[in-house]
């Protein structure tokens, strides 16, 4: 693998399927193609758009009919709805795939009714969806950054600090969620985290009270997924909740404190060794800093938010 700018696509349940970018023309495969993951992440279904080089663990599907991307996604969700049915022991392969069955709406003539699905999608489908991911759909958004200031990572010139060393002076606070059992809530509006790798970290929407603050970072005991949340929100014992004790903060520096943490501890813990609040406490993570009037270092709060804000898309936050 060579880095450079075409997908790669592998058996993961998120970011459409890319797990890196490359370089690499060989094996290349075509635009408009839906990705469907065999291995792995069984029956995750994607629509590619750009030109893309697949691992073997990925069976790519070729339309031979007029498909759009309101049509692909319409089949992927269908497709990715087949997941039950497989499992490591019984991978969803090549031959498999091709006597496997759909349920599509048909049309009189007893074919795909494309023309359904298309205005299925365009007319019930898209008008529901969140003001900014409608955006997207519609090409309606801006790539400018909120500032002209690209900011270049200097990790060498960083230092390390303690998410909470245990004293009155630690720079964050951790505590876990606390798990609430289905009887208890219905569906509401009130974020509901628990451990899952996607969606932000929320796994459902409860009609009970917030019990958490938003402003703050939390992480997934399994895998130690991080995610800046921005509103209050319920969560399960299986996620760790990190307040920032000595600065507020905010979506830019939320995000910031959140891939730093996921990227240095994502592949350090998994089921059979959960990243727990102790655990969570004793992490260190490497930050931008400046001295202060003591000499000691502390983290440059700024400078995080001048970076997120120096990046494409960061007028869309």
């Amino acid at each position: 693998m060579v880095d450079g700018d075409i997908p790669y696509i592998g058996a993961t349940d998120s970011n459409n399927g890319i797990t890196a970018r490359v370089s690499n023309s060989e094996h290349l495969h075509s635009a408009n193609t839906i990705t469907v993951s065999y291995n792995g992440s069984i029956a995750e279904a994607y629509y590619q758009t750009k030109m893309f080089w697949a691992t073997d663990d990925v069976n790519v599907l070729y339309p031979k009919f007029e498909m759009t991307p309101f049509s692909a996604l319409f089949l992927t969700t269908i497709i990715n709805k087949e997941k039950y049915r497989f499992n490591y022991g019984r991978k969803w392969d090549k031959e498999l795939m091709q006597v496997s069955k759909i349920k599509l709406p048909i049309d009189k003539t007893e074919n795909p009714d494309w023309q359904w699905i298309e205005n299925y999608v365009q007319n019930t489908l898209i008008p529901k969806l969140p003001h900014k991911t409608k955006k997207v759909w519609q090409r309606n958004f801006d790539t400018t950054p909120l500032s002209p200031n690209k900011l270049q990572l200097k990790t060498k010139e960083w230092q390390w600090f303690t998410i909470d060393d245990g004293t009155k002076n630690s720079l964050f606070s951790v505590a876990a969620g606390k798990y609430h059992y289905p009887s208890e809530y219905s569906n509401g509006n009130t974020p509901y985290l628990s451990a899952t790798a996607v969606n932000n970290g929320v796994g459902n929407k409860i009609d009970l009270d917030a019990e958490f603050e938003g402003n703050v970072v939390t992480t997934e005991k399994v895998g130690c997924t991080s995610f800046y949340q921005p509103k209050p929100f319920c969560a399960t014992s299986d996620v760790n909740i990190i307040t920032c004790k000595r600065h507020k903060i905010n979506p830019y520096i939320g995000l910031f404190l959140a891939s730093v943490i996921d990227f240095n501890e994502n592949f350090r813990w998994t089921y059979g060794r959960q990243c727990r609040v102790g655990d969570t406490k004793a992490i260190r993570i490497k930050l931008p800093a400046t001295k202060n009037a003591q000499g000691e270092y502390e983290p440059d709060w700024q400078w995080m938010e001048d970076y997120i804000k120096g990046l494409p898309y960061s007028g869309c936050l």
